[in-house]
């Protein structure tokens, strides 16, 4: 592995880094760096690497972790250098991108066979599905989206010798966009369907999936009427020998096919109808044919049976459609059709032509039907998915291998165009100084296959060779080779040898052998077969062959050559109107397992991929370049001279939004119409002054919406949480008034508790309560409440490791808030709660429990469409959680037990198994709150009103009381040593939940000496300046005696308290606080340090 050579990022919590997350940091620029820099990300499991925006895949032949929701919620909204190198950092920049600058995004995906292309293609559209939001018809698209995959898969991907899940046709999925970022629409273009797999392959390899997951799939029903039996009875399947692989399950894959064709809308009968045509080629491969005199005759007739039924055509017919074929021939300016019978080769030709045929155009249905499914009326704003066949090198590579390399032949060209040579031409038109950097453009290879004239390329003359062929053109293929060595062998990226040619490629030489070649191009139909599939039983199999027979076509037929360059290019067009971004997968090894690196093969790639000059042209370039206007568009909210609009010259606009910012002149350099950045730190810089710009308006329009909005439903969520105890429980007198505040905790300043909760969940409620163990002993836990879960933080201290000591927020519960089973309650006014849950049930105490109740019932019915069941009783059962170790370990349950007592403090008696609890009555049960005046702050009561207290209940003391008077006891006793005093006693709170289990005897309360901190005896000194002779004043009335200072009663803080709003008082424990108003509530006004406020009276005790 890479020991030592990993470090931690600096922005994440403990996530281990290997080599350089970017390349363009690589302290030496070669190939082997580049390798060694992968391989020590590669063995340590990041599979992803940066070279600036490039993003570098290697393929882990595994699953890997961190594709999950949390990653989703991570990546969302971030920038490229705050998370460690991503797919969907990729892909949430394309997404943004599009929705900021209005512009139309693509990636594209290339790299070798096998290199992990179609994976990064789903990862992507997966991500951009979950982060973007919409209504049903947009949940829809989505869906339609992702299930366009597996159904795709299913008919175009089959197992190659190099992958075992390998895209044999090519697709540029396009994702189109509302304005306001929501997937309302999308078009897939499929391309080059490698159909010659149907009928023929290489050793080892399988057909497409579609024909295993029908045999391993289908219900017995289905075997049946499809004539469905093992895989080696069909000839098709028998080719090549192999039928499973390792990590395909066909059987479950064939139920999410079916699932993936409901999903389009695609329905039941259409898809037996689809499955019908999948059987129908299975069994038409096993007709054979023998010489009849020198003609082809059917070797065994049973075997024309079944697929003429499953096709829904004649049985004769088709029989005679394989053996013969009517010609047109001309004589003496008439025209005649006769009957031609076939040979044996001819026949098995027609039979494989009709086979593929028949997938070729179920696969074009397939595609059709996704696009319907998902067609839009007018295109706004789109994201592009390139995901085609990688570079292809075989023993035998024949016609279909040359189509494949010649389109990533034209990719590789879009990248040099756009990386390597548009970037450096672009630097000297717009003035930029700059020193070139030599690379390899591969137009002269691009050039070689697709030339029309001087000299013509491969594709044109193999055209010009095909329109002279006859029938089946034996000789065609060598006439095709000849020609070519004519033509064009003296280029310096061709040679030819007896059988075939050799390309020299951007990824390195390959041979092509020539046979079939021609037979491939011309790719004909004959009409007799069209004919035949017309004349089927079944309109759906007739809708698939539409061509109109009686228009005399005139010229020659198109090619599949001259098909794939006109696909080629007309797709170049379309990536070169997109916003570029690239995807570089490479395959670190040849066996299709992880952890295995084959050196060699890993710099062959690093070399052809132009990976080397790519990190060159990013560190010596411009990471950031933009036209003046859309810059000054992009960022005028960061000055007031630039917002809403810039008044004079475009670069002066420019200019100064750059030096406003302060960022180095080195960092940037104007061209004539574009601005050029050069790191990408410089960029991220403005990046995150604009947002923070947009997230201050935005809070300041969310404060006034919030508190709009807050006012308006006030009095609705006050009777509504009512409600739920009304003639049930009696109320507190203090706080059944009290205003709803939520988050009495403010998460958003506690990161530490805030790491527990999802990042972009909403906190309903938050609150410091008390939970009571199985001893009934109570500690203190935060309780949070979001849309989809109850959470109880605790704090435990670290026991071992560098943190050893130190006292840490732990997750101690987490319930899922459909789980919830009931809450019990009692129907006197104390706080206590209980929550009942499948495993075992938390009994918790909080002053804010009806707010708490309320907030939960509406999550738990937006969740299960139920209400919450709320119990009330004086005799409540807890159910345990099992532990497997001490004298309280066995499961089973505690009681507790409610009576009638003195007060409004609830006292806790703990017995065995019994917790009893006595209170005084409160409110009547059907008390009702009052309505009060809205526009109020938090707090108090309308000032109109007789009543001045504050509406709201004190905070319980915090946790660990006990804890602070041995301390203090400790602590003073030490004192006490040195100061011959008598050390002072700590005295318990006042209210007794803090007491549970303790001893009832009363603590003698004795105020604490704190002599030590008045002012020092002023000594020999002090007496000196008192008695010293002063001059005597001068004539007059003498000053007036000062009016004494009124006494005013004080009170001494037991613990700290922090303000929870501006209308509090903070202190810390010992501090002394001026009493101006005590108030029955539990709040009293103070006065500390000048500052005049509200705190809870048992957090202190009289002096």
């Amino acid at each position: 592995g890479s020991k030592g050579h990993y470090r931690y990022h600096w922005q994440s919590h403990n996530v281990k880094h290997s080599g350089v997350d970017d390349m363009v940091l690589l302290s030496k620029i070669t190939e082997d760096s580049i390798v060694e820099n992968l391989k020590k990300r590669y063995m340590d499991d990041y599979i992803f690497t940066y070279i600036g925006s490039v993003l570098i895949s290697v393929n882990p032949f595994k699953q890997m972790p961190y594709f999950g929701e949390k990653e989703i919620e991570m990546y969302q909204g971030a920038a490229q250098y705050e998370n460690p190198p991503h797919i969907y950092a990729l892909a949430d920049s394309m997404y943004r991108n599009m929705i900021i600058d209005r512009e139309n995004q693509c990636v594209i995906i290339s790299g070798e066979s096998g290199a992990g292309k179609t994976v990064a293609a789903k990862y992507i559209m997966s991500y951009i599905s979950k982060i973007s939001g919409g209504g049903p018809k947009v949940q829809h698209v989505k869906d339609i989206i992702l299930q366009s995959n597996p159904l795709l898969e299913a008919f175009g991907n089959a197992k190659t010798v190099r992958n075992n899940n390998s895209s044999r046709f090519g697709k540029y999925f396009e994702i189109q966009f509302s304005p306001g970022g929501e997937p309302d629409g999308g078009k897939i273009s499929n391309f080059l369907l490698e159909k010659s797999r149907v009928v023929m392959r290489n050793p080892g390899e399988r057909s497409f999936h579609i024909f295993y997951q029908l045999i391993e799939g289908a219900s017995s029903e289905q075997k049946s009427s499809l004539g469905i039996t093992s895989m080696d009875y069909y000839y098709y399947l028998s080719l090549s020998g192999s039928y499973k692989v390792d990590d395909i399950n066909d059987k479950s894959d064939f139920q999410e096919t079916l699932h993936a064709m409901s999903v389009i809308g695609i329905f039941a009968e259409e898809q037996a109808l689809v499955l019908q045509i999948v059987a129908g080629i299975l069994h038409l491969g096993n007709i054979s044919f023998k010489e009849v005199g020198n003609y082809a005759g059917v070797e065994s007739e049973e075997f024309l049976a079944f697929p003429a039924f499953l096709l829904g055509i004649n049985q004769d017919r088709l029989k005679e459609k394989l053996t013969s074929r009517q010609m047109d021939s001309k004589w003496g300016g008439k025209s005649e059709s006769i009957n031609v019978t076939l040979n044996v080769e001819q026949a098995c030709y027609t039979r494989d032509a009709l086979a593929k045929a028949l997938h070729s155009r179920v696969f074009d249905y397939l595609v059709d039907s996704i696009n319907k499914a998902m067609e839009k009326d007018h295109e706004e704003y789109n994201i592009g998915v390139l995901d085609i066949y990688g570079f292809e090198i075989f023993q035998k590579n024949g016609f279909e291998q040359f189509c494949i390399n010649f389109v990533n032949e034209k990719l590789q060209q879009i990248f040099i165009e756009l990386t390597l040579k548009a970037e450096q031409e672009e630097y000297v038109q717009e003035g930029i100084r700059w020193t070139p950097i030599e690379y390899f453009n591969n137009k002269i290879v691009c050039d070689l296959i697709e030339n029309k004239v001087n000299p013509p390329g491969i594709m044109s003359i193999l055209d010009d060779v095909c329109a002279t062929m006859h029938a089946v053109g034996e000789g065609a293929d060598q006439t095709l080779l000849q020609k070519l060595q004519m033509q064009i062998g003296t280029h310096e990226h061709f040679n030819s040898w007896n059988q075939g040619f050799i390309i020299h490629h951007y990824a390195g030489k390959v041979s092509y052998d020539m046979d079939g070649f021609c037979e491939r191009n011309r790719d004909v139909l004959f009409m007799d077969l069209i004919e035949l599939m017309q004349s089927s039983d079944l309109p759906f199999i007739k809708a698939l062959f539409p061509e109109n027979l009686q228009v005399d076509k005139k010229g020659r037929p198109t090619t599949a050559g001259s098909k794939i360059k006109k696909q080629a290019n007309d797709l170049v067009g379309t990536l070169m109107k997109c916003t570029p971004h690239y995807i570089r997968c490479i395959k670190p090894n040849e066996t299709k397992k992880s952890r295995d690196w084959e050196e060699s093969r890993v710099k062959h790639q690093v070399e052809y991929l132009g990976l080397k000059e790519n990190i060159r042209v990013r560190r010596a370039g411009y990471a950031y370049r933009r036209v003046f206007k859309k810059f000054l568009q992009r960022y005028a909210i960061l000055t007031k001279a630039t917002w809403p609009s810039w008044k004079g010259e475009e670069k002066q606009g420019v200019l100064h939004l750059l030096q406003s910012v302060n960022m180095d002149p080195d960092q940037y350099q104007l061209g004539k119409s574009k601005v050029f950045i050069k790191a990408p730190e410089s960029l991220f810089l403005l990046e995150e002054m604009r947002e923070r710009k947009y997230d201050g308006y935005a809070r300041a329009i969310q404060k006034a919406w919030r508190k709009y909005t807050a006012r308006k439903k006030y009095v609705q969520m006050r009777e509504e949480a009512s409600d739920l105890l009304l003639n049930k429980k009696e109320r507190r007198r203090n706080s059944i008034n009290r205003n709803f505040v939520g988050d009495y905790i403010g998460m958003e300043d506690h990161p530490e508790l805030r790491q527990f909760v999802g990042k972009r969940e909403k906190i309903d409620f938050a609150d410091t309560v008390t939970k009571y163990d199985r001893r009934f002993k109570s500690v203190k836990r935060d309780l949070v409440l979001t849309p989809k879960c109850i959470y109880l933080i605790g704090r435990e201290k670290i026991k071992q490791g560098p943190e050893k000591g130190q006292v840490k927020e732990v997750l101690k519960r987490r319930m899922e808030v459909e789980r919830i089973l009931s809450v019990s309650l009692s129907t006197m006014q104390d706080d206590i709660f209980i929550l009942h849950e499948q495993e075992y049930d938390s009994l918790l105490e909080s002053v804010f429990k009806t707010e708490f109740l309320s907030l939960l019932s509406k999550r738990y019915e937006e969740k299960t469409q139920r209400k919450l069941p709320l119990k009330f009783s004086n005799t409540l059962e807890v159910k345990l959680k099992k532990e497997s170790w001490g004298p309280w370990s066995s499961a089973g349950s505690r009681q507790v037990q409610f009576m009638q007592g003195q007060g409004d403090v609830a006292i806790l008696k703990p017995s065995n198994k019994v917790l009893q609890i006595s209170i005084g009555p409160g409110l009547p049960k059907n008390s009702r709150p009052t309505r009060r005046n809205l526009t109020q702050g938090r707090g108090y009561s309308s000032r109109s009103q007789n009543q001045t207290y504050p509406m709201r209940a004190a905070p319980p003391p915090p946790a660990g009381v006990w804890t602070a008077c041995i301390h203090t006891l400790f602590t003073s006793r030490s004192a006490a040593k040195w100061s011959n005093k008598s050390p002072p006693v700590c005295s318990p709170s006042p209210d007794p939940r803090t007491s549970v289990g303790q001893s009832e005897e009363p603590i003698s309360q004795q105020p604490e000496s704190l002599d030590f901190l008045k002012v020092p005896d002023q000594g020999a000194a002090g007496v000196r300046r008192q008695t010293s002779s002063r001059p005597p004043p001068a004539g007059g009335r003498p000053k007036p005696q000062p009016k004494p200072k009124p006494q005013v009663p004080q009170c001494r803080a037991l613990y700290a308290y922090d303000a929870q709003d501006t209308d509090e008082l903070s202190f810390n424990a010992n501090d002394v606080i001026d009493i101006i108003k005590e108030d029955p509530s539990g709040w009293w006004t103070g006065r500390l340090r000048g500052k005049q406020g509200l705190f809870p009276n048992n957090y202190v005790t009289k002096i």
